[in-house]
């Protein structure tokens, strides 16, 4: 028992951690070389499934976006001594042939918009709105987060690895769930409030170490929630929470801050919270 006990201790110990820049403790069971193989596979497995844009606008400017984003966040992550939060990260970016207003990242850098987000992003700035958000949620370990919560539901608290080995299957179906994609490709399946506010904020981070203007961020959720107000089909991204309004007035209140932290990052390498 005393050493059933330890081991679980030490798990906890291990699974608990700190989500960069925002601080805030979460249980993240999975170890992330299988989150990053998981992800890898889902990923292979979505683009398989989907038709890829002929747009070379849309392509050009979602690589041009996503690579002066990943290298930026690489770079501030190696002065900040945390080289391990995107060590194995892959990026790999793609843009899909579907009128969905959406798009996501796995685990890894694993980025995938939808032809049905460009025109609401309008420009490069709108695009790093979306890109900052998502590949916030794969930095901030979201996905592990909802992953552990549906092996303690569905599997009864079976580890990843034995979930992987006995029921192969359903673990792919639990992985693509908490990766935000649904069992339909182009399904994209809201974060919770508490994750979609943190990928915000943290989203205006990376844009801000990537030279894009903050600015653009409300401007994009009034866009977005035009589209929705103008008769068409509410996109996946504003059926969350916060709700899009709230959403808008906690983004404009948060860029002064994010701005002034850039300034202390640059003059004396710390976040002044």
């Amino acid at each position: 028992m005393k050493k059933s006990l330890l081991i679980f201790s030490l798990f906890l110990l291990y699974a608990c951690t700190s989500v960069p820049l925002t601080g805030r403790k979460q249980f993240a069971p999975m170890h992330s070389s299988q989150m990053l193989a998981l992800g890898q596979q889902s990923y292979a497995q979505v683009i398989s499934e989907s038709e890829l844009s002929n747009s070379s606008k849309y392509k050009n400017r979602v690589r041009k976006v996503g690579n002066g984003m990943s290298i930026a966040i690489e770079q501030f992550f190696i002065e900040k001594n945390q080289a391990d939060v995107v060590d194995h990260f892959e990026w790999e970016f793609n843009v899909i042939e579907s009128d969905v207003v959406n798009a996501w990242c796995m685990p890894g850098g694993k980025i995938a918009f939808y032809e049905g987000i460009m025109p609401i992003c309008k420009n490069r700035d709108g695009v790093a709105v979306v890109m900052g958000h998502e590949i916030a949620h794969a930095i901030a370990q979201h996905a592990n987060e909802r992953l552990g919560q549906q092996l303690a539901v569905q599997l009864g608290g079976l580890t990843l690895s034995a979930a992987l080995q006995n029921k192969p299957r359903i673990t792919q179906q639990l992985a693509m769930t908490a990766f935000g994609i649904g069992a339909q490709v182009g399904y994209v399946l809201p974060y919770s409030r508490m994750h979609e506010s943190e990928a915000d904020e943290m989203g205006l981070y990376f844009m801000a170490l990537a030279g894009y203007d903050l600015y653009e961020a409300p401007k994009f959720w009034r866009r977005m929630l035009k589209n929705s107000k103008n008769g068409q089909r509410p996109p996946r991204l504003l059926s969350t929470h916060p709700m899009p309004e709230q959403r808008i007035k906690r983004l404009e209140a948060l860029i002064p801050k994010v701005l002034r932290d850039i300034e202390n990052i640059e003059q004396s390498g710390s976040i002044g919270h």
